[in-house]
C-alpha cells in the first residue's frame, strides 16, 4: 500500500482535526433537558408589596425579591395612547421603581430622579457625580427610602473598580440619609425586609442594614458581580463573572452552593451578567455563552440548559410555568420552566439586551434597534409595537404602562 504524499497527509490531518473539533464543540453545546418531577414544584408566590400595596407598587428591578418580572394581576392591555413624555437628554437604561405616586429611576448623567406617575413632572433630583447602571429599590423605612448603587466618578472608567457606593435617600425630598463605600457597583439593590444586598466589581456581596447602611456581612465571589441578587426561602442567589452561580444564606452570608454553566470549547465558562429569577424551586439565569440555565434552588444542580444563539444579558421573566428570555441572536423565547423545552419563539429586528416584563398576559421586550414588542405570552403572537425602547422596557402601577426609550420615558394608558 502506497504512502500518502506529504501534502495529502497534511490535508487529511487538517480534516480529521477539524472533524474532531466540530464533534467536541457539538458535545459542549448540547442542551440538557429537565424534568418536571425533580426539584420542581408548581407552587410559586408572587412577592412584593403587602400592607404597603397602596404606596409601594413596584419596589425594585423585577418587581419582587424573586425577580420574576411579572406584574400583579391587573387589566391593562394594548393598544395604548401616550399620556405624557419626560426626559430626552440622558440615557435611561434601567427601569424605574414605583412608589408614593412617583417613578424613581437613574439616568446616564448619574442622577437619581423622582417623577410624577400622573404627569411625568420631576419632583427632585439627587446628583451623584458618578456613573450609574442600575435600577433603584424603594422601601417604607423612615416614611419611604430609595436605595441606589453607583459606579466610579465621571468620566466612567474601569480604573475606578474599587470606587463605588450605595446611597439611601428620602422618597419625598431626595435628601441623603446614608452613604456606604463599596467597589464600583451596577447591581440593582435587593431589598429584603430590613436588609439591602448589593454586589460589586471586586466580587464582593454586601449585606447592609436598610436603616443605617451598616455592613452586616460580606462574601467574596471569584469574579465581578454585575447583576442583581434574588431571594427565595431565606437564600440569596447571584451570578458572577467567574462563570459561577452562587447561593448564600440570606442571614449569615454562608455559602450554600455554587455551580457552573456548561464548559466551553477552549475551557472555562460563560460569564453571568443576568440577574437570576427564582421560582418553582429553580433558579433561572442567562449567560454570555448564549445559554439560559435552570439550577435547583436547594441543590445547585443544573436541571436544564437551552442555547439561544447569542449572548444572554437580560434577566428571565417567569409567568405560569414559562420562562421568557431574549438574546443577541435577535430571537425571543418562551421556555417550559420545568424542562427547558422551547414553547415558541419570535424573531425580532435587532439584538435583545434587556429583560422582559409580563403584564396582564402580555410579555414586553425591547431590542437595541429601538423598538418595543408586546406578545401574547401564551402563543407568542404579536399584539403591539412601539417605536422606542432599547433595554428593559416597561413597568406598571396597574393604571398606566411606563415605557423607557433610549432617553425618554412614556406614560401610556389604554385607548
Amino acid at each position: 500500500m502506497r504512502r500518502l504524499a506529504p501534502a495529502a497527509a497534511a490535508v487529511l490531518a487538517v480534516v480529521v482535526a477539524g472533524a474532531a473539533v466540530l464533534l467536541y464543540r457539538k458535545g459542549l453545546s448540547r442542551d440538557v433537558r429537565g424534568s418536571s418531577t425533580v426539584e420542581y414544584t408548581t407552587t410559586a408566590v408572587l412577592s412584593g408589596p403587602a400592607s404597603s400595596a397602596r404606596t409601594i407598587v413596584w419596589p425594585m428591578f423585577g418587581y419582587g425579591v424573586e425577580r420574576l418580572h411579572e406584574a400583579p394581576p391587573t387589566r391593562l392591555r394594548p393598544p395604548f395612547r401616550t399620556t405624557w413624555t419626560a426626559g430626552g437628554r440622558s440615557l435611561l437604561e434601567f427601569p424605574p421603581a414605583i412608589a408614593y405616586g412617583r417613578l424613581f429611576l437613574a439616568n446616564g448623567s448619574g442622577d437619581l430622579l423622582a417623577v410624577s406617575t400622573r404627569t411625568g413632572a420631576r419632583a427632585w433630583r439627587y446628583r451623584s457625580g458618578r456613573c450609574v447602571a442600575a435600577s433603584p429599590a424603594v422601601g417604607r423605612l423612615d416614611g419611604g427610602t430609595v436605595y441606589e448603587t453607583f459606579l466610579g466618578p465621571k468620566p466612567c472608567s474601569a480604573r475606578h473598580a474599587n470606587d463605588g457606593e450605595v446611597v439611601a435617600v428620602s422618597t419625598g425630598t431626595g435628601r441623603l440619609r446614608w452613604r456606604v463605600r463599596t467597589g464600583a457597583s451596577e447591581t440593582s439593590p435587593l431589598l429584603f425586609g430590613r436588609l439591602v444586598y448589593v454586589g460589586d466589581w471586586l466580587g464582593t456581596i454586601h449585606c447592609l442594614s436598610a436603616a443605617s447602611g451598616r455592613t452586616l456581612w460580606t462574601f467574596h465571589a471569584g469574579g465581578a458581580v454585575k447583576g442583581g441578587l434574588a431571594e427565595y426561602r431565606n437564600a440569596v442567589y447571584f451570578g458572577s463573572y467567574d462563570g459561577r452561580v452562587y447561593a448564600l444564606d440570606a442571614v449569615t452570608g454562608g455559602l450554600l452552593w455554587r455551580a457552573s454553566g456548561d464548559p466551553r470549547l477552549f475551557g472555562g465558562h460563560g460569564t453571568f451578567y443576568s440577574t437570576p429569577a427564582v421560582a418553582y424551586g429553580r433558579v433561572y439565569i442567562g449567560s454570555t455563552d448564549g445559554k439560559v440555565y435552570s439550577f435547583g434552588a436547594t441543590s445547585g444542580k443544573r436541571r436544564w440548559s437551552f442555547s439561544t444563539g447569542g449572548y444572554v444579558y437580560g434577566s428571565p421573566a417567569v409567568w405560569r410555568q414559562r420562562v421568557f428570555i431574549g438574546s443577541y441572536g435577535h430571537e425571543f423565547y418562551a421556555l417550559d420552566a420545568a424542562t427547558g423545552e422551547k414553547l415558541w419563539s419570535f424573531r425580532a429586528k435587532g439584538p435583545i439586551s434587556g429583560s422582559a416584563t409580563v403584564v396582564d398576559g402580555v410579555v414586553y421586550f425591547a431590542t437595541l434597534a429601538g423598538e418595543t414588542y408586546g406578545l401574547d405570552a401564551v402563543t407568542g403572537r404579536l399584539l403591539w409595537t412601539f417605536p422606542e425602547g432599547r433595554y428593559t422596557p416597561v413597568v406598571t402601577d396597574g393604571r398606566r404602562l411606563y415605557l423607557l426609550g433610549y432617553a425618554k420615558i412614556y406614560g401610556l394608558a389604554p385607548r
